[in-house]
């Protein structure tokens, strides 16, 4: 088991390592396993790339994000140009219904509503704004509608785990009240954690998954 320091030097090598980050705005603290990252950084973009180089890193248990965007001058831009490029990468967007989404910036930070029929298409949603200049933050309200069973969700999201080859996932609960997943149990690595959440959230029907799956010392 890694001590909490050995994590860190990992994680600020981890970080180190991806091109979209500056490390150096970075700062990282590591207690029993559980990580926060602090500091600022350019594009909410690069936040969310500092965000999944850390999971990335064996014996992260949990982490906690405070990182705050601070747009350098060249990519202040106002929130009538930034509702405008989402409303034009959102139209080429692929499966993505036209039309199907509402946009509201405020100061930079977006926020999605509507209603969709896969969680996929959420994702490429908030994909497509990701990356844009001026996003400070996306606040994602879009709806799932889907008319399926939870038994089917439940057993849909069971042959998932199976086939994505997650060590032991018979140590994972699944529970399912409508549209409505909460997982549970414990897994060896964050990396595991993560793969169980998204099989669950690219299940047909899911509306919300609780990710209670415990990574184990």
């Amino acid at each position: 088991m890694k001590t909490d320091k050995q994590l860190k030097d990992d994680i600020l090598a981890e970080l180190r390592f991806e091109p979209s980050v500056n490390a150096q705005q970075i700062g990282v603290e590591v207690k029993d396993g559980i990580v926060t990252l602090a500091g600022h950084v350019d594009s909410f973009m690069e936040k969310w790339a500092a965000e999944e180089a850390t999971q990335k890193v064996a014996g992260v248990r949990a982490l906690a994000v405070e990182m705050d965007v601070k747009l350098p001058g060249l990519s202040q831009r106002t929130d009538g140009d930034i509702a405008r490029a989402i409303e034009n990468a959102l139209e080429w967007t692929t499966y993505l219904p036209k039309d199907s989404l509402k946009i509201l910036v405020e100061d930079g930070w977006v926020t999605l509503d509507g209603n969709l029929e896969w969680q996929y298409q959420s994702q490429s949603a908030i994909n497509a704004v990701r990356g844009l200049l001026g996003v400070k933050g996306i606040s994602n309200n879009i709806k799932i509608k889907s008319k399926v069973t939870a038994k089917g969700v439940k057993a849909d999201i069971t042959e998932a785990l199976k086939r994505r080859a997650i060590v032991d996932s018979q140590k994972i609960t699944i529970d399912v009240q409508g549209g409505d997943v909460t997982l549970s149990g414990t897994v060896d690595t964050w990396a595991e954690r993560e793969l169980a959440r998204h099989s669950a959230w690219n299940t047909a029907g899911v509306k919300h998954v609780q990710n209670n799956i415990i990574v184990s010392i």
